[in-house]
């Protein structure tokens, strides 16, 4: 076995002398230094990046996926967009119970100077004029000078077209099946007549007879015939047609 010669022991101590004194690096990070400076500062920041990518692209699949979004659905409204729309002759339908409802047809039997006379049903707010106009038209003896065009068609009543010289039937504008009256109509009072006897009235539907029972319980007894015209769905003509047959 060799004895190491005093130079190579001095060489040593020299060595391990340099690695110890004050302010040199340690070891360790020598040997750290002397490795990048083996593998290449290019490789080595490759290296991190792609270890960095690597590290990125696996937390992106396997993290917890989100919910799914739920699309937003509309709320249906539970309140009507628009007020009924009231009757050709202007009223307003009625909540009240006994009155029909404005969205009922009306069949009414149009005789006298017309070219087809016969019963027609009419969609609701019907004139006199509509009926006539539905029966073919009136015929040139016609004298629609007595008849009311503007006049509302009642359910179940009859239109009249006479010629010069002839007389309206009492029965005009009473439900059909009603025998004719030759003799004086009680006037209806204004103030105590219920929807069904204001229905009777010419010109006056369901939805006008509810609406002056309505301004009667609203406003008071009717002072006189005139004040009518107060109500709702009810002008000049109207009241003109109505005058002989009601009352206070």
């Amino acid at each position: 076995m060799a004895v190491p010669s005093g130079e190579h022991l001095e060489d040593d101590v020299d060595a391990d002398r340099q690695l110890r004194r004050p302010g040199a690096a340690p070891h360790w990070a020598q040997q750290a230094r002397a490795w990048v400076i083996w593998f290449g500062a290019s490789r080595l920041v490759a290296t991190s990046l792609a270890v960095v990518a690597i590290t990125i692209g696996g937390w992106w699949l396997l993290r917890s996926p989100r919910p799914p979004t739920e699309a937003a659905l509309p709320y249906a409204s539970t309140t009507s967009s628009s007020a009924p729309a009231p009757g050709r002759d202007g009223a307003t339908p009625s909540s009240s119970p006994t009155a029909a409802t404005s969205t009922d047809d009306v069949t009414v039997h149009v005789a006298g100077a017309v070219a087809r006379p016969g019963v027609y049903t009419l969609p609701p707010g019907s004139l006199v004029n509509d009926a006539i106009v539905r029966a073919g038209g009136a015929t040139r003896r016609a004298n629609l000078d007595v008849v009311n065009l503007a006049a509302a068609l009642a359910d179940g009543s009859q239109v009249f077209v006479p010629e010069p010289g002839e007389a309206v039937p009492a029965a005009s504008g009473v439900p059909a099946g009603s025998a004719p009256t030759t003799g004086p109509v009680e006037p209806v009072d204004l103030n105590s007549a219920t929807v069904e006897q204001l229905d009777t009235l010419p010109g006056v539907g369901p939805a006008t007879a509810a609406a002056i029972v309505l301004h009667r319980e609203q406003s008071g007894p009717f002072a006189t015939v005139d004040d009518l015209e107060a109500v709702p769905g009810i002008g000049p003509a109207k009241l003109a047609a109505v005058r002989e047959l009601v009352s206070v």
